[in-house]
């Protein structure tokens, strides 16, 4: 199923709540929401789809990745950038890391670490914002 994005701060400011096995369909319509505007973005947050859970979706090249209870475990090497959200107008300027490992549950439940860098570390730190209430 895909979503209509969501615009209204107050929902995209609550911290997310943990997501859970029964959370399985959700991620799933949050990767197929993903794909279907992947032509003008590569990260999705549950709460930009009017649900505030701990799920994000993120285009790694060419597959797109739901991550579970996403977190951040190491980050190095921060700069200035300025970046958009579907969710927001406009740009605004934040502090990112170019290399990042975040831990994770896939979709099966299984506990994963992936170490990115570059665009797709900038796109999980914008959607682990997300998740704790933080807009750019």
């Amino acid at each position: 199923m895909i979503y209509p994005i969501n615009h209204d701060q107050q929902v995209l400011q609550q911290p997310a709540r943990p997501a859970t096995s029964a959370d399985r369909q959700l991620a799933e319509a949050l990767v197929a929401t993903l794909t279907a505007h992947q032509d003008h973005c590569i990260g999705m947050a549950a709460n930009m789809i009017g649900f505030p859970v701990s799920i994000i979706a993120v285009s790694l090249g060419p597959v797109n990745v739901a991550m579970l209870n996403p977190r951040l475990v190491k980050k190095a090497y921060p700069y200035q950038t300025k970046e958009g959200c579907l969710s927001l107008t406009g740009t605004r300027s934040t502090t990112r890391f170019e290399r990042i490992t975040v831990a994770y549950q896939g979709l099966t439940g299984a506990q994963q670490e992936l170490e990115l860098t570059g665009l797709a570390a900038q796109a999980v730190q914008h959607e682990c914002d997300h998740l704790r209430g933080i807009l750019i």
